[in-house]
């Protein structure tokens, strides 16, 4: 029983922490001229502002490409460099702001080449 009970506030502790964390993104990635990802529009030019969860390597149609996933707490969006194998400063829990248009492929909101400041 009591194991059960310490489980159950450790998986609780771990979802809470989560929200949390979504909700200091949200909070620290609110800004006049950015758009929150989860509400941006597709196929119009936006900028938007958030955290890189991700970066890896991964080739498109034989060419190198750096994909990375940026968050805001109000969604992801992949952002990818095309013929990029790396890009000094972009690293996992680096914030940043990228300028461009939202695509779709394959279902997932993509940001292809986009225009990118990196914030202290």
């Amino acid at each position: 029983m009591g194991e059960k009970t310490r489980l159950r506030r450790t998986i609780s502790r771990w979802a809470n922490s989560t929200d949390q964390d979504e909700r200091d993104l949200r909070r620290t990635h609110r800004g006049d001229d950015c758009i929150q990802i989860g509400t941006a529009p597709d196929r119009e030019r936006v900028k938007l502002r958030g955290t890189l969860r991700t970066v890896t390597l991964r080739p498109r149609g034989g060419v190198p490409a750096l994909e990375a996933e940026l968050s805001d707490g109000t969604g992801a969006i992949t952002v990818v460099w095309l013929g990029r194998r790396r890009i000094t400063g972009i690293a996992p829990g680096r914030s940043m702001s990228v300028v461009g248009r939202i695509g779709q492929q394959d279902g997932e909101r993509i940001l292809y080449n986009p225009r990118y400041e990196l914030i202290p």
